[in-house]
């Protein structure tokens, strides 16, 4: 494997990553597990804006 896949599949991981940690904390809690699952469904839905609004 090349030294060039890391920086190419780290952004998609980590967005997936904070989304499924989103998805979790939004089906198995409330209170402040509402707030993770906001933050953990918000962050990937601006930066995908944020990067489709830039092209």
């Amino acid at each position: 494997m090349s030294a060039a896949v890391g920086p190419i599949w780290r952004a998609p991981i980590v967005l997936g990553v904070v989304s499924a940690v989103g998805l979790l904390s939004g089906l198995l809690g409330d209170g402040a597990w509402d707030a993770v699952a906001w933050l953990g469904l918000g962050i990937p839905s601006l930066a995908c804006c944020w990067y489709g609004l830039r092209r």
